[in-house]
């Protein structure tokens, strides 16, 4: 039985998760390793509302915003457990995806961008300055999840770090997987028609209206996640997480690893959050070596870094 693309991209993923920590000289690896399947996570969401759909956000995350403090103020003033709290997050920035998109999907082009970039700018105004239930720009404690304790009892003693790489490649995995059966389905082919073409996709009887906001959604869905995973990791939240900066960070990384591959998206995040950590004993020229990387790939590899190195290797086979 031939097994698909998709699979094989899973099962590499999820080798390279359980593989990887065998060679970590220390625990703050597992740190590193979280931090950057939270990145793929939110990127991933990227690759659905861009690559598939060929929508323009610069807003997203605003929507991490909402997930990370959703874990910081629904235990505290709600009583809801922290895990529940992720799922709450997830449910609003999903509400306020399709109250918001609806008006501004019906843009194009930039013109789309600057109006999710609004969206963006304003939940970071509305976490600046609602200092009685935010706390303002100093950010907010977020409770622990609580779990550990139980897998304790289960006899899986991890550290803190061991634990949240566990839980953040489990739902990279989840994530992926998701993004990728989504990519062979109808709505997935209804998607990247949609990007070839929304005249011709509506054409052929695609509710083109519909299709995009249903992209949006699940990218901001996407991205409410990785705010609340990065949230209780961190166990501290500020409204940095919802800044123009870190949409600017998201968008960055989906298109240098190949915005409209999975893997590719995940291998951009993979850059972008490791190279930093690679390039602190060039402290001083450490922006102007990263900025250098990223147009020497746009340069010679314009797809990204995944779909131009494959499109390379698949010319010389022929």
């Amino acid at each position: 039985m031939r097994i698909s693309t998709k699979y094989w991209t899973l099962l590499f993923l999820a080798a390279l998760i359980a593989v990887t920590p065998f060679f970590f000289p220390s625990g703050y690896y597992f740190r590193v390793g979280s931090l950057l399947f939270v990145n793929g996570l939110a990127v991933t969401g990227i690759v659905i509302l861009t690559g598939y759909a060929g929508q323009i956000s610069l807003g997203h995350a605003g929507f991490a915003g909402i997930g990370g403090y959703a874990c910081a103020l629904a235990p505290v003033h709600w009583g809801v457990p922290p895990a529940l709290a992720v799922v709450l997050g997830a449910a609003v920035s999903g509400v306020l995806a399709y109250l918001v998109g609806r008006p501004i999907l019906r843009l194009k082009g930039y013109y789309l961008g600057v109006a999710s970039l609004g969206f963006g700018i304003l939940v970071a105004m509305v976490l600046n300055n609602e200092r009685a239930l935010t706390r303002g720009p100093d950010g907010i404690e977020v409770p622990d999840l609580g779990l550990r304790g139980l897998l304790k009892d289960w006899g899986l003693n991890l550290t803190n770090g061991e634990f949240w790489y566990v839980v953040t490649g489990i739902c990279l995995l989840i994530g992926a997987w998701i993004a990728l059966n989504l990519h062979s389905s109808p709505t997935g082919r209804a998607l990247r028609a949609l990007h070839g073409s929304e005249v011709a996709a509506g054409t052929v009887g695609i509710d083109v209206a519909r299709v995009k906001l249903q992209a949006f959604v699940i990218s901001a869905i996407y991205a409410s996640v990785a705010g609340s995973l990065l949230a209780l990791q961190n166990k501290f939240i500020t409204p940095d997480v919802a800044g123009f900066l870190h949409s600017v960070e998201m968008v960055t990384m989906a298109v240098l690893g190949g915005v409209s591959s999975v893997p590719g998206a995940i291998l951009g995040a993979g850059v972008l959050t490791l190279l930093p950590q690679v390039l602190t004993v060039f402290a001083e020229y450490e922006q102007l070596i990263l900025g250098l990387v990223m147009m020497l790939v746009m340069i010679f590899l314009p797809e990204g870094l995944v779909p131009s190195i494959l499109r390379r290797l698949r010319g010389r086979d022929e």
